[in-house]
């Protein structure tokens, strides 16, 4: 397929996000710097952290915010240990400490916050109060954001384990467990993806499956990785147009599979992936060095961005535009082009997902500062 036709694929697949304004013609002789594209404004901003964190070296904050859509107040873990629900005025409501850092964000459903701790219990409160329902210790440091799924809990483990707990009372349904390789893997897991009673996740060991979401047990489970060092599947699968399974192994490249078989329909050799972000009929993808786009027809790449910062993160949509955390930075990137249009930084950089509600995004700060962003598309604002 051409890249013209790809292109035209991913305007359709994202909602039809280009402008019908006329473009912003620059001269092209001007020695004056060109004035930086609007894409964002900040609505507000609050400190999470109750003690200055300046004097860290490379601080790291690696959870989602999350919106309780009862009350509109922001629910964030952060690496002080502490879960807070803060208010628009930036009010802490309610404040509840535990003993090690929060790796991943909350999952908020009818008033009540289910929270994957790094001490390794999985916790469920109240949204209103903060005050505790039940908690289960799952033993190990829990990475995912939690799912809901036929009355379950789903989070997963760095140490490669999948936990099911029942949402009423916390009491365990099922686990399936890989055991991690030998040598070095990557920081986090990959978050499970329920659909039609199929539970589809990856693995540190290169591993990806198909589980049966009552049971817990194998449909599937498929070797896509082999060695010792970085062969995790840890990216958060998706599904294409055509109903492929796509994931990436770090190593081995971007899959396509068939999600009820696991067998191969495709395979690219684009090593360095970790995360996965599908839409319509592509794939955008973000490792260590580049951010990219790939025809989840074939695999093959439509535009590749080095990423100045390195390390880049889980992206995100909001109003059109991926956000990619790098780091070092927050960056707004056109999904047709891979053009980055502009870069947050507010001070020691953005290392966690952006967590999105329609045109907005709430940003958490590595120096622990949520900040409520209004995107649009280039100049709209």
């Amino acid at each position: 397929m051409r890249r013209g036709a790809l292109l035209t694929i991913a305007l359709a697949a994202l909602g039809g996000c280009a402008s019908g304004r006329p473009p912003v013609l620059a001269d092209p002789f001007s020695r004056e710097l060109a004035a930086p594209l609007a894409v964002f404004s900040i609505d507000y901003w609050h400190a999470m952290l109750e003690t200055s964190t300046t004097m860290e070296f490379v601080p790291r904050e690696f959870a989602t915010p999350a919106v309780d859509p009862t009350s509109g107040r922001v629910v964030v873990g952060t690496r002080d240990g502490v879960l807070r629900s803060v208010g628009v005025e930036g009010k802490v409501r309610w404040a509840v400490p535990t003993p090690a850092p929060f790796f991943a964000g909350v999952l908020i459903r009818d008033g009540v916050i289910y929270a994957p701790g790094g001490d390794g219990l999985l916790r469920a409160l109240k949204a209103d109060t903060g005050a505790m329902l039940w908690s289960y210790d799952c033993g190990e440091e829990l990475v995912t954001v939690p799912v809901l799924a036929d009355g379950r809990v789903l989070v997963a483990s760095q140490s490669a384990t999948l936990y099911a707990v029942d949402a009423a009372d916390g009491k365990w349904a099922w686990q399936y467990r890989r055991t991690p390789p030998a040598g070095f893997i990557l920081r986090g897991a990959s978050t499970p993806v329920v659909r039609e009673g199929v539970v589809y996740l990856g693995f540190s060991d290169g591993h990806a499956a198909a589980l049966d979401a009552k049971t817990g047990g194998a449909i599937w489970d498929r070797v896509l990785s082999t060695g010792t060092q970085f062969i995790d599947v840890s990216s958060t699968p998706g599904f294409d147009a055509s109903g492929h399974l796509i994931v990436a192994s770090y190593k081995d490249g971007l899959f396509a599979l068939d999600p009820k078989s696991g067998d191969t329909v495709w395979q690219s050799s684009a090593a360095g992936l970790a995360y996965v972000l599908v839409r319509g009929g592509v794939i955008f993808a973000a490792g260590e060095d580049r951010i990219g786009a790939y025809s989840a027809e074939t695999g093959k790449s439509i535009w590749a961005t080095p990423l100045p910062d390195r390390a880049g993160q889980q992206p995100a949509f909001a109003s059109g535009l991926l956000l990619v955390p790098t780091g070092k930075a927050l960056l707004f990137v056109d999904p047709v082009s891979g053009r980055i249009l502009r870069r947050f930084d507010p001070g020691k950089g953005v290392t966690a997902t952006p967590g999105v509600y329609g045109p907005d995004a709430l940003v958490l700060s590595n120096l622990g500062f949520v900040y409520g962003l209004h995107v649009t598309q280039p100049g709209a604002l």
